[in-house]
């Protein structure tokens, strides 16, 4: 069963790939008849390639979009448009229903009722094939249900990866009671976890209207100075989310990370009277205070090992997706987070000398109070999977605040090679005084370099000896010049004086040629036919026979004599 059942899942697709696929999908389900035709031609085009054996669910999808297109033509008067619909209708609920039937017949209504396919649907079906026709309204009603069915049950379940095996293959028997129990229990799960989706959003959307009702309470002038006003009535909105947190955690956190909850929208910035010069730059990320302090009540609710273990793992995995789609504000806010997540579980800014107003101030915008053991390798392995322009700067953080840190020189060879890897531009204090011993390994860490050791020996010069030192300079490079040109003297190759930016060229190709192919003929040029040619040819033991030789057939065809093979070459002319 094991070999059957891997068999199956084996399948070969009738499109060129995923974009493809795509593609066809949101043009299928376009307001744009243009772009729903394009979407049959690709299909008709999958079903050559497929030739009989093609998903009974594109073939429906592309039956009902070709029925609304030819309805918003309006070429067609109703009773036209009534057949049209009643047939592509009839072969969606046939089709269907057809593999569920087995080796007993079952009524329809019950094998739609298990694929969750509305009972009018089937009746809809059978009042076209038995009965009065339909109106028009109905039928252009059952054509929408049933494509939003194909889209949920069939299209939306192929984007994370092949074709499900239940539309395609025929089983019979025990396979078939298996597959409409395992599909239903897919259906079942998929409902539950569309509606746990819909209920975390509910809870955060309930959230920041109470944070932004209690913003607006504060006064204008110390707004950010009180914010977060403590509140009664969020007790139970947090006590709600942090019960839905234990049971559905992932789902939190995937929620969380959509914009316009931890990554924010721009609306949501000015209303917080956040901008721009509030963060610090991208190589170092910093959230704003007003906005870290908006989400502060719930994060230190939701503050357990777990919860920020599967937080942290899922802004990595997001940054690096972001790595793909150069999205800089969603990445700035992912690495933020993350920064200050690490940063608030650190015990580098815990001070000795501070007073106890002092400190009860600090902890205020921090999501721990008491620090977690993070899994630090499994971080470290995170962040160098997605590199970023932050990534220096979150793996510095990582390297600092590892429980059992690594060796100082392999912390600074890792931090070298992420620099040179995301090219991580750092400050000048920072890279000041280790510029010296930093190993030079890019052309860019050559020029500064070299400009820095420029500026230590020369630190201030006149104008006049500036200008003695150009002209030196310019008598020098005059004296390169003529020494290539007298080098190259007698040779096919010339020096070029003018100053050409060569990476704007592909190589082959100089400035002011011609993209014609002509004009890469030469002025003179003599012919010869190839038949004058030496050219060596493979005899066949089998065919030394002299004279001319008729063609012999073969398993592969004809082959070529030794007279066809003369009459060819004299035909050829080499230039």
């Amino acid at each position: 069963m094991k070999k059957k059942s891997s068999e199956k899942r084996r399948h070969v697709v009738a499109w060129a790939n995923k974009a493809e696929w795509d593609q066809v999908l949101e043009y299928l389900y376009s307001k744009d008849s243009a772009l729903q035709r394009f979407a049959l031609k690709r299909i008709s085009a999958w079903r050559g390639r497929y030739a009989n054996s093609t998903p009974v669910a594109v073939d429906c999808t592309a039956d009902l979009v070709r029925c609304q297109v030819l309805d918003r033509s309006g070429q067609l008067d109703g009773e036209d448009l009534v057949l049209l619909y009643g047939a592509g209708l009839v072969r969606f609920v046939n089709l269907i229903t057809e593999r569920q039937q087995g080796r007993t017949a079952r009524p329809l209504r019950r094998l739609a009722g298990n694929l969750n396919i509305p009972e009018w649907v089937v009746d809809l079906r059978h009042d076209m094939t038995h009965r009065k026709l339909p109106t028009l309204k109905w039928c252009r009603k059952g054509c929408t249900v049933v494509l939003e069915w194909l889209q949920q049950e069939y299209w939306s379940r192929q984007l994370g990866g092949g074709p499900n095996e239940g539309w395609e293959s025929e089983s019979d028997g025990e396979d078939e009671e298996v597959d409409l129990k395992r599909q239903g229990d897919e259906l079942i799960a998929r409902q539950k976890e569309m509606e746990a989706y819909k209920n975390a959003r509910e809870l955060l959307i309930s959230f920041e209207k109470e944070q932004y009702q209690a913003f607006d309470r504060l006064p204008e002038d110390k707004g950010k100075t009180l914010w977060p006003a403590p509140f009664a009535d969020m007790s139970w909105l947090l006590g709600e989310i942090k019960q839905f947190a234990l049971q559905s955690g992932h789902l939190l956190i995937d929620v969380l990370l959509e914009d316009g909850f931890l990554v924010p929208t721009a609306e949501q910035l000015e209303t917080l009277g956040c901008s721009a010069s509030d963060n610090a730059s991208a190589s170092q990320p910093r959230l704003a205070q007003a906005f870290l302090r908006f989400w502060l009540p719930l994060l230190k609710m939701l503050n357990s090992p777990p919860f920020i273990h599967l937080l942290l793992e899922k802004l990595f995995v997001e940054l690096k997706l972001l790595a793909k789609e150069q999205n800089t504000h969603r990445a700035f806010y992912v690495s933020a987070w993350i920064s200050e997540i690490i940063v608030c579980n650190s015990n580098k800014f815990e001070y000795h000398f501070e007073t106890k107003g002092q400190k009860k101030a600090r902890m205020k915008d921090r999501v721990f109070v008491n620090r977690i053991q993070l899994r630090w390798q499994q971080l470290l392995s995170a962040c160098l999977d997605a590199p970023c322009v932050s990534t220096p700067h979150l793996l510095q953080l990582i390297l600092d605040d590892m429980e059992h840190p690594l060796p100082l020189e392999t912390r600074q060879r890792l931090l070298q090679l992420c620099s040179i890897y995301t090219q991580g531009v750092h400050s000048e204090s920072d890279t000041a005084p280790r510029r010296k011993q930093q190993p030079i390994y890019t052309l860019e860490s050559l020029h500064e370099k070299l400009q820095h050791s420029r500026h230590l020996s020369h630190p201030r010069h006149s104008a006049a000896e500036a200008e003695r030192r150009e002209s030196s300079q310019e008598y020098k490079w005059a004296d390169v010049q003529a020494e290539k040109a007298r080098l190259l003297r007698g040779s096919p190759w010339q020096l070029c004086h003018n100053k050409v930016l060569w990476k704007n060229y592909p190589l082959g190709k100089v400035p002011g040629q011609s993209d014609d192919p002509s004009r890469l003929m030469v002025e003179n040029y003599s012919t010869m036919t190839i038949f004058d040619q030496p050219v060596e040819l493979e005899s066949n033991t089998a065919h030394k026979v002299p004279g001319v030789l008729a063609p012999v057939r073969t398993a592969d065809g004809l082959l070529w004599n030794h007279s066809d093979v003369n009459m060819l070459k004299s035909g050829l002319q080499l230039f």
